[in-house]
């Protein structure tokens, strides 16, 4: 199916119908093809609630100063400038 602009504004609801259903949609401006409506998939990877509970717990000191320091050095090659 092929649709011009203003038609596509005012049936934007019924086009992406038709692009769930697999319907081909696509939409011209003056006569010339310029996009595709199409589904997007499924993400590849499914989350997994609770990936994270194995992960062993933050040190008492994850922020303190001096951590924050020795992280900024090794992120700047030895120094901060």
């Amino acid at each position: 199916m092929q649709v011009n602009m203003l038609e596509a504004k005012n049936q934007l609801s019924k086009l992406v119908q038709a692009a769930l259903a697999g319907e081909d949609v696509v939409i011209a401006n003056n006569g010339v093809p310029v996009v595709r409506l199409v589904k997007v998939g499924a993400p590849e990877v499914a989350r997994q609630p609770g990936a994270w509970v194995a992960l062993p717990p933050a040190e008492a000191d994850w922020d303190a100063p001096a951590t924050n320091a020795a992280i900024a050095d090794e992120l700047t090659g030895g120094g901060i400038s």
